[in-house]
This record gives C-alpha cells, structure tokens and sequence, in this order.
C-alpha cells in the first residue's frame, strides 16, 4: 500500500492528476471558488463516491479513474480502471487523506478488467468491499474483499459473490442489524441480459412503454460474503402506483443506485442515464415499492452522474462527481453538497455548481 497522502480542501485546486508537470490557470481560479464548488481530491481522477461514516470519521470508496488509451467506447471500455484508493477526513471541507491503493485488479482471481464503482460495509469487526468486475468470460459480477481496517488493504475472496451479476453494488444495513445488497445498470451494466436472474445474452431490453428493468436487491448473509435469498427486481412506481415505463428517461433507472432512511422512510436514489439526473423514490421496505418523488441532483458537468448519501454529525451530505478538473467524461472528479430535507420528506434538488450549458458539457457520450 503507498504512503498516506493529506492534502488540505482549499489547495486541491492547484492539484493535477499524477505526473501533471503545472497548474493551468483553471486550476489555479478554482481556489477561489465556493467550497461546493471544489473538488475533494484532485491529485488523482476519482468517481462514484460510496460514503460511510466509519470508527468517527467519513470514508469515501470510489471508482479510480485512469487513462488507459482506450478509444473504442463500447459498453463503457474507456471507464478502464484497475485499482481502488480509499479517502477518509474528519470533517466535510476539512483535509481529505489518501490511504493509497486499496485493492487492485490483479489481486482479484476471478477477474479480467472494469473494476467499477463499489460500496462497503462493516459486520462482525470485518470491513467489507463490494465492487463490480468483468470475469474471464466479459460478464459483469459483484465480488468481495475484506479488511481489518476502513482504509484497507483488501483481500479479495477467490470467486464472486453466487447470484450476483451487472453493476454498481450499494449496501444498506437496516436498523434490525439485517444488511441488503442493491446492485444493476442497464445497457453497458447488462442487467437486462438477467431475466429471473438467469443469464440470457440475446435477451432484449423493453420496449418504451413496458416497465423499464429495475435494480435488484437482496438480503446478505450475516458474514456478508454470501446472499442469503436469490435477488429480486425493485418495484420503482410513479404517483399513480404504475411502474415507470421504460421510455420514461428522466425518472426510470438506468444505474447507481443507494439507499438510506431519514426518518423512518427508506430513500432510494439513482441515475438516470441519458437524462443526467440523479433521482430519488420512498417506500416503507428495504425491498420497495419505492415511488417516485423527484429529482435529487440536476445534471452535473460529464456525461455520467452516480451519489451517495450520508449522515455525518447531524448534518446530510450527498456525495457525487463531475469532470470540472479534465472536461473529459472518463476522467472524474469527487464533489459534496449538503442536502436538505423538507417537512413533508422531500428533498431539495441539489444545483451543481459551474454547469456550462453547451453540449459539450453534458454529453451524448454514453456511460455504458
């Protein structure tokens, strides 16, 4: 694992990826913006930022994004990452520090490329990490490391996790000590090609006015390393309690989804995709119906958007990312805004900061 690396917030915008040889002068004006405006860590290329609050302290569990050379787009082969640093800090706006490599490609057996955004969790004095990886065979799986420490390293287990598949894995663990593991993207993420969780590689995605493929979720087993009931898809309805149709590109799910409790209801949050909105729906399970309640975030600068959110000394925080340090939309950048609920449960949609309305800002460069 390499050294620890504190870098304080307000100097991250003098910070390029490693082995850049000066600030540019965007760089530099970053320093004066507005702390929202600031990336959290800046030395290296970051995205889907997983946040827990572990032993007192926020820790984040994103992608690590690289520039492998890779030109051909196709089902995402550009997002090539390899490795995964774990970042933790005492405080949101405080110094952000760098645990170094927590876990890299080659040490997962089972493995062949695309280590994608991951989550973890802690049980029974383990910490755990979930993260996606294409096996020897180009399917996407869900596997599991684990630790000792929040920060890592991380040891892989041999195989992945029996019933997983497709992408971006978010762990709740419900008050009743019982933890839930969500999982799936659509098109790149393959998750259509899992119909009653066997795979099906000509199955087709649906048509616009059929329900849209949903994430999936299952209880864990209480070591964590297993599940201990075969996935099921989650009901996402819209305010009539009709499932939302798979046409419907500003509210139906396309990948990265999370979910926390605020006040007894449980949140699920998500991507939408092409529409580059991050999304939310409420329900009274871990397992759903959830329903629609509006739109979380509002499109970022990049193509893709993935949250998470936390609790941290009483206050929320949504964690996300953007590309404002490269422009380029595989080459990201962690960011942080607090949330605010209103009396009635909802949340306010959250603006981000700096968004150039031009094309270029936004895409059509798709993810997956």
């Amino acid at each position: 694992m390499s050294p620890l690396k504190t870098v304080p917030l307000l100097c991250l915008g003098l910070l390029a990826t490693t082995g850049s040889a000066a600030a540019t002068a965007a760089d530099v004006a970053a320093i004066s913006r507005p702390p929202a405006a600031t990336p959290l860590v800046a030395h290296l290329y970051t995205a889907d930022p997983a946040a827990h609050v572990f032993e007192g302290k926020l820790y984040l569990y994103p992608s690590h994004d690289i520039d492998a050379g890779i030109t051909d787009r196709t089902d995402g082969n550009h997002y090539a990452m390899r490795d995964y640093h774990v970042f933790s800090m005492d405080d949101v706006g405080g110094p952000v520090t760098d645990h170094g490599v927590a876990l890299e490609l080659a040490a997962v057996p089972w493995a062949s490329r695309q280590l994608w955004a991951p989550d973890a969790a802690y049980a029974n004095g383990i910490y755990h990490l979930f993260f996606p990886a294409r096996d020897r065979d180009g399917l996407f799986r869900i596997g599991v490391a684990t630790s000792r420490s929040p920060s890592g390293p991380f040891r892989a287990r041999p195989e992945p996790i029996a019933g997983t598949y497709s992408i971006d894995p978010a762990v709740y663990e419900d008050d009743d000590g019982a933890f839930y593991l969500y999982f799936g993207g659509i098109q790149g993420g393959q998750l259509s090609q899992w119909p009653g969780n066997c795979h099906d590689s000509t199955a087709s995605p649906p048509l616009a006015d059929a329900p849209a493929t949903a994430p999936r979720v299952a209880r864990l087993r209480a070591d964590l390393l297993e599940l201990a009931e075969p996935a099921r898809e989650i009901l996402i309805l819209d305010e009539a309690g009709v499932p939302l149709r798979a046409g419907d590109q500003a509210r139906r799910f396309f990948e990265g989804c999370w979910v926390h409790k605020y006040r007894g209801t449980y949140y699920l949050t998500y991507s939408t995709g092409g529409t580059h909105l991050l999304c939310y729906a409420t329900g009274s399970s871990p397992y759903g119906p959830f329903t629609y309640r509006g739109m979380l975030l509002k499109p970022v600068l990049g193509w893709t958007t993935h949250g998470s959110i936390v609790n941290h000394k009483g206050r929320w925080y949504l964690f996300y990312h953007d590309t404002r340090l490269s422009g380029r939309n595989n080459l990201r950048n962690v960011m942080v805004a607090e949330l605010q609920y209103e009396a009635d449960g909802s949340i306010r949609t959250v603006e981000p900061p700096g968004i150039d309305a031009s094309p270029a800002a936004t895409g059509p460069q798709p993810h997956q």
